[in-house]
């Protein structure tokens, strides 16, 4: 954090890194290629008598060109860039790349990798060095990766920071995991309201460099009470003799650490903000949140609500068999439970198929499209969830509009599936049934849309997991139920 009696930073290294997600993709595969070359390399020494000493000799040679070829193409890229390589490689391919990573990278790629990768990095880690790695960072960094530290390290780190950098460590470890106090850091400019602009000017020249995201700073008080913003905009443009307090926005938003950062995601998204305050019940400003850290709250709630919709968790893509197992195992029994129950209603209705074989073709399209319009509702009302625009008032509302909606779809829809019907059919009662199962069927499904992830949501459950599969076992059982029960009373 920076005030204005601070002193200059110390000048960092600055290490030459390429901009470019296609020279990652490229080196991705170069990478794969001197893999597999030193595979095969390893693959014939093995065959080769163990006594060849000339043998061996050629394997290390190979092994330590192929090594050197790596550290050529992965050095000289981004740590982002990196990170999306090792998370792209097997276990063992990845930490063997790990390894030949400079030194200089390790704390940037261990923040810019997926959790479920750096796992095996940090195990593949001695002590020493992940201490200097996870030393290099700031205190809300070492908060983000604590999780994943041995004890141990934490324990060596926290011995080496100063009582300032240590208080910030435990209070950003000690904010719950999805609030503003967890994705927060400290690292801000602050002011005083009763200086000029061309003192707060020289303050900053004498500064190495800004914070990233820097496009205000912040003006407190003696008690760190936040009194307002300054934008740099304004402080470029005003009358370097006019007083901070004179030009400051005492009209801002400010966050607090327990809100959620969903929350706060969606006002950055409402305001067009690049940065705001943190502040705590007493008006205190803790912290800052940045655009930065809203785009990975962004995207992790995208990828985990993806996933989740489907009953699955993060996973290493390369994780072992029997850990894909324990994560896709469970909602794909609960998924069977349900496909069997809706070939157990469809059963009860053997006569009726037996007797009308055509049946047995119809079915399916209209259990598949009562799914597909649930689906499309459920889609939308979770992200009206996830962005607040749904509360108890409206709720009600909301299902009125998507039955209006689905029964004006459905029945356009119904008049094509009506005529397919007759089509192969040649009756106009299949025809009749076909049309009225699948409007009423695409009702349920659009109704459970709503309902579905606003009651999970309700119970304080995420509204995304497994939303799709309850949605498809009612679809399913109930399209079968109604078609085949309309075609038993009307066709029999």
């Amino acid at each position: 954090m920076s005030d204005l009696h601070a002193e200059p930073e110390s000048v960092p290294i600055n290490i030459p890194r390429r901009l470019d997600p296609e020279d990652a993709q490229l080196a991705l595969q170069k990478l794969q290629s001197i893999l597999r070359r030193q595979e095969v390399v390893e693959a014939l020494t093995e065959r080769q008598n163990e006594s060849n000493d000339r043998s061996h000799l050629l394997d290390g040679l190979l092994h330590r060109q192929h090594e050197n070829e790596i550290r050529s193409i992965i050095n000289t890229l981004h740590p982002a860039d990196i990170a999306f390589i090792l998370e792209s490689l097997p276990v063992h391919e990845r930490q063997a790349v790990w390894a030949l990573v400079d030194s200089a990278f390790d704390a940037d790629v261990l923040l810019e990798v997926d959790d479920w990768a750096r796992e095996s990095l940090i195990k593949s880690m001695d002590h020493q060095d992940l201490v200097k790695a996870t030393g290099e960072m700031d205190a809300d960094e070492i908060a983000d990766l604590a999780a994943d530290l041995p004890p141990d390290v934490i324990a060596e780190v926290q011995q080496g920071l100063t009582d300032a950098e240590r208080a910030q460590l435990l209070e950003a470890m000690g904010y719950p995991e999805d609030t503003v106090g967890a994705i927060m850091d400290f690292d801000m400019v602050r002011v005083r309201e009763d200086v000029s602009l061309e003192v707060v000017l020289r303050y900053l020249r004498r500064l190495v460099e800004l914070p990233d995201h820097t496009d205000q700073v912040f003006v407190v008080d003696r008690q760190d009470r936040l009194q307002g913003t300054l934008g740099l905009s304004t402080l470029l443009v005003r009358d370097p003799d006019v007083q901070v307090s004179e030009v400051m926005l005492t009209d801002f938003l400010t966050l607090n650490p327990l809100d959620s950062d969903a929350d706060a995601a969606g006002a950055f998204e409402r305001y067009d903000l690049v940065s705001a305050p943190v502040v705590d019940d007493q008006g205190r400003l803790i912290g800052r949140v940045t655009i930065a850290d809203v785009v990975d709250v962004i995207q992790e709630d995208s990828q985990e609500q993806a996933l989740s919709r489907a009953g699955l968790q993060e996973e290493d893509i390369f994780a072992p068999v029997m850990d894909a197992l324990r994560n896709r195992a469970p909602w794909l029994f609960v998924n069977l439970c349900t496909a069997a129950t809706a070939s157990l209603v469809a059963s009860r209705f053997e006569d009726t198929v037996s007797h009308i074989v055509i049946l047995a073709f119809l079915m399916s399209i209209v259990a598949g499209i009562g799914g597909n319009s649930g689906n499309q509702t459920m889609t939308m009302i979770i992200r009206a969830l996830a962005m607040g625009r749904v509360t108890g008032s409206n709720a009600w509302q909301l299902v009125r509009r998507e039955m209006t909606v689905t029964f004006l779809v459905g029945l356009c829809g119904s008049f094509v599936a009506a005529g397919f019907a007759w089509a192969i059919s040649g009756s106009l009662a299949v025809a009749a049934v076909m049309m009225a199962a699948m409007i009423l069927n695409m009702l349920i499904g659009a109704s459970l849309g709503v309902l579905i992830p606003m009651l999970r949501d309700r119970f304080g459950k995420d509204p995304a997991v497994g939303s799709s599969v309850l949605l498809t076992f009612a679809t399913d059982s109930l399209g079968f139920f109604i078609f085949l029960g309309l075609a038993t009373v009307f066709l029999l």
